[in-house]
């Protein structure tokens, strides 16, 4: 036999193996099909498939709003995902023992030459039963030219012509699929709440938009915190500080606590407080704001901040919104 005859039959002999001692849905590495298969069948008998949507869209209509609008409602988001690794990321969702059972993919004309391989994936992704939405972002002409002309950046169709052009091929690309959209969003005349208000329909469900917040106690004399949302002032009572038998500890001490809410005014600022922050609540929801920082603060962030920090974070979690407490600058004297 020569040499030339020789190296196939090698190579087949390595290649039966590799088949012989791997464990089960192993193959060499450029036996790719073939571990796409195997791991797509052990997703499928192993986990439920994730929920899929697809969202697309014209430039400038607000596919990133949307898109983090699902991120906040707990979807697993891809921007810009090629079309052809969509089955690929539904497979690793399901691969996932069900921590990742929705997931969001935004698709669009940046993906360029790989925009043309959705079809096939969509074909791909029926074929396996894999339930899925296209939420498509509409938008006038007139509002697509503003919106660029607003950031001064070209369309990324529009090459060595004018932004008009850019939009007309990008709306002939997604045609067909505007057509087989299940959700069509025209956002020619919405704001960024409004359009985030109209995803919250369609994917929040029967729950009111989650709210997420921060309680963080900080010191004056250190700065005030550059991510508050609202900050208010606790230096309208009497310093503990002051105090000898107090001066050591912090405001989770209960009898610095005590003492921080034996004052007047202490109990009817937190009364008055969780009350205004209700009311500020249901407006953030409304408009869509998913996370708010409460800076309390005092002279030094030891004492009383601290306390009413706490006492505020177990009002606002009893009435069950989601809260972190943070002592920015407890310890730091």
């Amino acid at each position: 036999m020569t040499e030339h005859e020789a190296r196939p039959t090698a190579e087949r002999d390595r290649a039966q193996a590799a088949t012989d001692d791997s464990p089960p849905g192993a193959a060499e590495q450029n036996n790719g099909a073939q571990v796409s298969q195997d791991v797509t069948s052990a997703a499928a008998s192993d986990a439920p498939i994730p929920e899929l949507v697809i969202i697309s869209g014209m430039s400038g209509a607000g596919r990133s709003t949307a898109a983090k609008c699902l991120e906040d409602l707990g979807w697993f988001v891809v921007d810009n995902l090629p079309p052809a690794l969509i089955p690929t990321m539904v497979e690793l969702g399901a691969r996932s023992q069900g921590n990742v059972a929705r997931i969001a993919v935004v698709v669009d004309v940046r993906g360029r030459r790989f925009f043309d391989n959705l079809r096939e994936s969509l074909a791909d992704l029926d074929s396996r039963g894999v339930t899925r939405r296209i939420v498509f972002l509409e938008s006038s002409e007139d509002a697509l030219v503003r919106r660029f002309e607003s950031v001064r950046r070209p369309h990324p169709l529009q090459g060595d012509g004018r932004i008009v052009d850019g939009i007309a091929a990008e709306r002939e690309l997604l045609r067909e699929l505007r057509g087989d959209a299940d959700l069509v969003i025209d956002t020619s005349s919405l704001n960024v709440h409004e359009l985030r208000a109209k995803m919250d329909a369609q994917f929040a469900g029967e729950e009111e938009p989650e709210l997420r917040a921060t309680v963080m106690s900080f010191g004056f004399k250190y700065g005030l915190p550059v991510d508050a949302d609202l900050v208010a002032d606790m230096r309208f009572l009497p310093n503990p500080h002051w105090v000898p038998e107090l001066r050591p500890f912090t405001g989770v001490n209960e009898e610095v606590a005590s003492y921080v809410f034996n004052q007047p005014g202490a109990k009817e600022f937190l009364d008055r407080y969780a009350e205004l922050l209700r009311l500020i609540a249901a407006g953030y929801r409304r408009e869509g704001k998913r996370y708010v920082t409460i800076a309390i603060g005092c002279t030094g962030g030891k004492h009383r901040s601290v306390a009413m920090s706490e006492k505020l974070a177990a009002r606002l979690a009893a009435e069950g919104v989601e809260t972190v407490v943070v002592h920015r600058d407890m310890g730091r004297e």
